[in-house]
């Protein structure tokens, strides 16, 4: 055997064992070999696919992430029109969509597979002889967009199916790409450390996800997908709904467990019912249930309209809303300084609460929305999220109502508000608003920034309530005889929070930085200035052109950055802290002294034994390297401590290597 015919065979070998593990891991969530060695097998392939670039193939795992980003999406047309579905709001309708069946096939008796109707996007996948060839959104129905790249990076999604379907050459699936809760919290929080909007909800960011026109940014997303259904597929193989889904679960398709085959139109009533009963313990947003006859003869013969299947019924849970009237829009001053509107209501009752209030996101949203003072409103308030306006009912608006403008300053202490170019949230830059204060103080003593042990919630609400502390440098004027005599502060605890706030003089100029609160200042960014400017003081004086030549810096944090320098109570904040003793350099040396880590990357994610979160981040940087909230393709290193959730799955997508606790600790102790 010829050295080039054996390396095609190990290659074949590597790429057939890891679409086994990846099947494993993404669609069973039962996988069968470490990380590492996972990790050992897909840079193998990878080195060997390098080396012989002749024998890559399209569908080879180490090919979900590739090319170049795109100008826009081609629109392509479906195998078969992806149709709406038609609505039920009440259990009955249930009933009588089983009377309109018994009308249209008199005599028959009908089974149903129900499943939770997941709220994400819908899309197309078309495999030619195996392989996939396309996917697509769901566009008007009959046409949607090529968004095959995107797709591709999804891990649960097969690139080749796992056996031939009887030698059927084409196969189209239909699917709903969404993300679990837990990842749709951990993105945003991911976002927002790096300054970034959030998403309002996980439809959206899956929405957001799928139409970016770099594959390589919607790889770092953890998105995921159920497969629900066939769309095309001749000739058909199969005799019913429950069937088909038994046979793309073995072709390795990802299939919701929650589905099932019920016997009666009660049975489907019962489910129904508990379905909605647990919507809050799923781990992603259903709301509804889609209920399908599951013959496949009785489908052909009901037929569909020009709009819905007449063999399906969506069953909506209830949409908690009411009707009620607006009577004040004010404006709210976040931690972060973004003024909100909020409308405030006459009461009524939604989901078994009284809701008096209502968020109206940002002025750009009141606008579309056209909302204003008087106007009756529909509002919703779905499970624990906060209520918001569906929209006005301008029938009922009374003659001579105004519309909504956001106020030019704050609200609260009267600074210029600023907005900045490209967003829709308008901000107080004033560090020391009193409407933001109190939680720019607990951020400004958290472990991350300025460590100041004993500063909770509850210690700032007495220290901003009572007049004492009224931006950051007041707090290193605090005596223990004075806090002695706040609540919950016996003489013992005032101490220890006059020594903690003491303590934190120290900590150096980019803890400080990432304390100030800056707008898209994360620690990270914080680490970069402060490596770069080396004093607080040569920082204020960079113009946002300067700053900009920083590198990993960009327009938004360098325009955020100049604009809270040019603020005349930030410099008086600033000047106090200084005053105060609190030191504006960086503690760290110059160039001299060992770095063998430097210009290296690192994720931490997880809980490890040996090492806080903090800790382990300052033993990286003291021997060079740089530490990042999210895996990206620059990440080196991700740092493997207990349960580390999903940046895992984004580093075996990228092929980045991963280091047990063990292995971190070796890594520093080298040279």
């Amino acid at each position: 055997m010829g050295r080039h015919t054996a390396v095609a065979k190990r290659i074949e070998v590597l790429r057939d064992l890891i679409r086994h593990h990846d099947y494993r891991y993404y669609v069973l969530n039962q996988p069968e070999i470490s990380d590492q060695e996972y990790d050992r097998l897909f840079r193998e392939l990878k080195d060997l696919e390098g080396k012989h670039p002749d024998l890559l193939a399209p569908d080879s795992p180490t090919q979900r992430v590739g090319g170049q980003a795109a100008e826009g999406f081609s629109v392509v047309e479906h195998q078969a029109a992806m149709l709406s579905l038609d609505n039920a709001f009440r259990l009955e309708e249930l009933y009588e969509f089983e009377e309109r069946l018994k009308r249209a096939l008199p005599g028959e008796g009908f089974e149903y597979v129900a499943e939770p109707k997941i709220d994400g996007l819908g899309v197309a996948l078309l495999y030619q002889d195996g392989l996939l060839v396309r996917g697509s959104t769901r566009g008007d129905g009959r046409r949607g967009e090529d968004v095959t790249a995107n797709l591709r990076t999804i891990r649960s999604i097969p690139l080749r199916l796992n056996q031939d379907l009887n030698h059927i050459s084409q196969l189209e699936v239909r699917g709903e790409v969404y993300l679990r809760r837990a990842d749709f919290d951990r993105l945003n929080r991911e976002r927002e450390e790096a300054g970034g909007a959030i998403f309002a909800n996980p439809r959206n960011a899956a929405a957001g996800s799928i139409r970016l026109l770099d594959p390589s940014l919607t790889a770092q997303r953890p998105l995921n997908i159920f497969i629900y259904g066939i769309s095309y597929l001749e000739p058909q193989a199969f005799s019913s709904h429950a069937e088909a889904l038994g046979a793309l679960k073995s072709l390795g398709f990802r299939i919701n467990p929650q589905n099932a085959l019920l016997p009666s139109m009660d049975k489907v009533v019962n489910y129904c019912q508990e379905m909605e009963r647990i919507r809050a313990d799923l781990d992603y947003e259903a709301d509804g249930v889609v209920v399908k006859v599951n013959s496949y003869d009785q489908q052909r013969r009901l037929r569909s309209t020009s709009h819905h299947p007449r063999w399906a019924l969506a069953y909506k849970f209830a949409a908690h809303q009411g009707t009620t009237r607006v009577k004040e829009i004010i404006v709210g001053v976040g931690r972060t300084g973004a003024l909100t509107p909020v409308a405030l209501l006459e009461p009524v009752e939604l989901a078994g609460a009284t809701v008096s209030r209502a968020t109206l996101h940002n002025e750009d949203e009141v606008a579309r929305k056209d909302i204003r003072v008087g106007d009756t409103v529909l509002v919703e308030r779905a499970g624990e999220v906060i209520p918001q306006v569906v929209q006005v009912v301008k029938e009922k608006r009374a003659p001579g109502s105004r519309p909504f403008s956001m106020p030019k300053h704050c609200p609260i202490c009267g600074a210029a508000a600023f907005r900045p170019e490209g967003e829709a949230v308008s901000r107080c830059p004033n560090s020391a608003c009193p409407a933001q204060i109190k939680e720019r103080l607990i951020h400004y003593g958290s472990r991350a920034a300025m460590d100041i042990d004993g500063l909770g919630e509850k210690i700032v609400d007495q220290l901003v309530d009572s007049s004492l502390v009224r931006d950051f440098a007041d707090l290193y004027h605090l005596k223990v005889a004075v806090l002695s005599r706040l609540e919950r502060l016996a003489e013992k605890s005032a101490t220890n929070l006059v020594e903690a706030i003491q303590s934190s003089k120290e900590r150096g100029l980019s803890r400080l930085l990432f304390g100030l609160g800056i707008r898209y200042v994360g620690d990270h960014v914080a680490e970069i200035l402060a490596a770069h400017y080396r004093s607080l003081e040569s920082l204020s004086r960079a113009s946002q052109e300067e700053l900009m030549g920083v590198p990993e810096i960009g327009p938004r944090i360098a325009e955020s950055v100049a604009n809270f320098f040019t603020q005349e109570e930030n410099q008086r904040v600033i000047e106090r802290l200084g005053q105060a003793g609190v030191r504006t350099t960086d503690l760290r040396p110059g160039t001299a002294g060992p770095s063998p880590l430097r210009g290296k990357i690192f994720v931490l994610t997880g809980a490890m034994e040996g090492f806080s979160r903090e800790e382990a981040k300052e033993a990286i940087l003291k021997k060079g390297g740089k530490v990042t909230s999210s895996v990206s393709p620059h990440t080196d290193f991700l740092v493997l401590g207990k349960d580390p959730g999903s940046k895992l799955e984004e580093a075996k997508r990228l092929g980045i290597k991963t280091l047990n606790e063990g292995e971190f600790q070796a890594l520093l102790q080298g040279d």
